[in-house]
């Protein structure tokens, strides 16, 4: 090899080792690799040399350059480890089992209506059900009354995936597998079949101040031999009461729904107004809660269950709705804002 090479070589060597900084690291990586670098000013010394030493001369140049290239390298990722190792020693020790001083955070708002809910009608002796929220079309459509090309489809902008699969736009996409899962229990052992079932549901809506894409409902049902209107309205009255910690009017309108005939909506006194009549019920005096009625024949039947021998009532309460009239919220969107300024106002008060 070359002395010049040589000497550059142990001269990088000895620098090396005695650098203990990256900046001053960088300096000698510059000096030796750089435009005007050591190592790159023995290449211009080559216009002197003939063909053969100037191929010889460049490849021990070469050899030169990776290696340096190497070693700095090399160096750079040991500064980098003594410097993460320093850190770690510089600092304080603590004992990992201590709890995080941080603040508890709060339950969000539906959270807390839901489990308030699910609380009621459990103490009413209905069970709580889950259920997926990717379904097929039948679950979602077909099992409750609305087949294919029906027009309350029109009703709701649903999201289908490649799959044929479907977000589902409504909680009674549960209702054909609850119907089938209790009805052996109805039909042997006389046991009624009384379940909710909250979820998540989806459709495409433009979004504003009274409208999501994405919110929280909660289906009920309840099956069993000469059931009737009146056992809806006593146990919406019961529940909302007891939500409301108040006594709560409802009444009930006329409202299509393919699943249930006869069909309803029914609203609730409003709470701002007492009844009076103000700007959020429209000076009704009442606010829309929730769709509801006695669930059709043909639904029963596709649940297993004979609709001569045995009647029902289903709800579709909001658990959206229902958690901004309790707490007074009064743009929908800040519930899936993520906000933590919106959503520790609220804590949990069961």
């Amino acid at each position: 090899m070359d002395e010049k090479i040589l000497n550059l070589k142990n001269q990088l060597e000895a620098e090396l080792s005695d650098i203990n900084d990256l900046n001053d690291l960088d300096k000698i990586r510059v000096a030796y690799l750089g435009k005007k670098g050591s190592i790159t000013a023995l290449l211009k010394g080559m216009k002197d040399l003939s063909a053969e030493e100037k191929k010889a001369f460049g490849a021990d140049v070469n050899q030169l350059k990776n290696y340096a290239t190497e070693k700095i390298e090399s160096k750079i990722t040991e500064l980098k480890e003594k410097e993460i190792q320093a850190e770690i020693a510089s600092m304080p020790l603590f004992d990992v089992t201590t709890p995080a001083p941080l603040e508890r955070g709060s339950y969000h708002p539906i959270t807390l209506v839901q489990r308030q809910c699910e609380k009621i009608f459990k103490s009413m002796g209905f069970t709580v059900e889950d259920y997926p929220e990717v379904v097929t079309d039948y679950e979602c459509f077909e099992a409750v009354n609305i087949p294919k090309h029906h027009p309350a489809r029109d009703m709701q902008d649903t999201y289908y995936l490649e799959n044929g699969q479907l977000l589902k736009s409504q909680t009674s996409a549960a209702q054909n597998a609850i119907l089938r899962k209790y009805s052996k229990n109805l039909i042997e052992k006389d046991i009624p079949i009384k379940a909710i079932f909250p979820g998540r549901c989806f459709r495409n809506e433009a979004t504003d101040a009274c409208h999501e894409n994405t919110f929280f409902q909660m289906e009920g049902v309840m099956v069993d031999k000469d059931i009737s209107i009146s056992n809806l309205i006593f146990f919406m009255e019961t529940m909302l009461s007891e939500v409301f910690q108040k006594e709560i009017k409802v009444r009930l309108r006329p409202g299509f729904f393919p699943f249930v005939e006869p069909g309803f909506e029914l609203d609730i006194s409003c709470l701002i107004c007492g009844g009076e009549g103000c700007a959020s019920c429209k000076h009704s005096g009442w606010l829309e809660l929730c769709p509801c009625g006695m669930i059709h024949p043909n639904v029963l039947k596709e649940g297993g269950i004979d609709p001569e021998k045995y009647t029902g009532f289903a709800f579709g309460l909001g658990l959206t709705r229902l958690a901004m009239m309790k707490y007074g919220i009064k743009d929908i969107r800040d519930l899936n804002s993520g906000s933590l300024k919106v959503l520790s106002q609220f804590t949990d008060d069961e």
